[in-house]
């Protein structure tokens, strides 16, 4: 990665790369479900971020809620709820939410309740990359790659077409199929 950047004349912070290493390590345990250690190093990298990002904050805590769920430490989930989720009740937009979260309790297996999507990656790894980009975004770095910028560029024109032309002669664009041909 340095030689590229030093290739491109891109001119890098000295502790960019250190950035990087904190970020992708915050990533990881936000995707691996070890909210609370996310929680913790993003306060030590963007110490204010949290605070100003509720949101944010009520999805990392909701991760480590689940995941007490998922090893069925029930009554440690209900503890966890009440110290930090409860305040989080009197706001309206969370209520429904804390409501899909309550209902796991309620399945001896979770993970074939009607809300088990919250157990589920895809769930943790949205809200890793909304951390990833919350924290470049308060770093003032860019919050999309310029090569992801291209590629919704590049499917919203091709979207774009088929409807004008009306039909769908492309296939869906697909980086793997781009990076082949």
């Amino acid at each position: 990665m340095e030689s590229f950047i030093a290739c491109t004349g891109m001119k890098q912070p000295d502790d960019h790369l250190e950035g990087m290493e904190k970020r992708k390590r915050i990533f990881n345990f936000a995707l691996d479900g070890n909210a609370l250690k996310a929680i913790e190093l993003t306060n030590q990298l963007a110490h204010d971020l949290l605070e100003k990002n509720e949101e944010l904050y009520f999805d990392l805590l909701s991760i480590h809620f689940g995941e007490l769920v998922r090893s069925r430490k029930c009554s440690e989930a209900l503890e966890f709820a009440q110290a930090k989720l409860a305040h989080f009740g009197k706001v309206p937009k969370y209520v429904e939410r804390l409501e899909d979260f309550m209902a796991l309790l309620a399945y001896e297996e979770p993970d074939k309740s009607p809300t088990f999507y919250l157990l589920g990656l895809e769930h943790r790894q949205k809200i890793a990359e909304s951390l990833n980009r919350a924290i470049l975004e308060h770093m003032n770095l860019p919050s999309y790659t310029a090569m992801e910028r291209l590629i919704q560029q590049t499917t919203v024109v091709r979207q774009c077409l088929s409807q004008e032309l009306g039909k769908d002669t492309h296939a869906p664009f697909s980086l793997e199929d781009f990076l082949k041909s």
